[in-house]
């Protein structure tokens, strides 16, 4: 099985469709909300003299979520890492083909890179 960068892939598989809703998801107000409640809740539940098998059991939940977030986010963050550099790299090459008076391919790749094609 060869490893390759998530943006490197023609494309995209469930988890990559999975791991962008999840950045969505967990970037907005609501899923902070969300966190701050169940951390308020595992006070809580520690102040309030809960048995210990509870406080272990809600402790190691919230570090399964914190694992499998992290996941997901870094998986969404080096695709977006990657179409950043694809774009300059066009732009970079765009440029220089302009400087020396050369009209080829590369404002297709730059059109292509930017994505002047899709629809927002």
């Amino acid at each position: 099985m060869k490893l390759r960068h998530p943006a490197d892939r023609n494309e995209r598989g469930r988890f990559e469709r999975f791991a962008e809703g999840a950045s969505n998801l967990t970037s907005s107000p609501a899923f902070y909300a969300v966190c701050v409640m169940l951390v308020a809740l595992f006070l809580a539940a520690k102040l309030a003299g809960w048995s210990v098998e509870w406080q272990i059991f809600t402790a190691d939940l919230m570090t399964a979520v914190t694992l499998m977030l992290l996941a997901l986010l870094k998986n969404s963050e080096r695709r977006a890492e990657r179409a950043v550099q694809r774009k300059l790299d066009a732009i970079a090459a765009a440029l220089l083909d302009q400087r020396e008076g050369r009209q080829g391919r590369v404002g297709e790749d730059l059109e292509n890179a930017i994505g002047m094609d899709e629809e927002v």
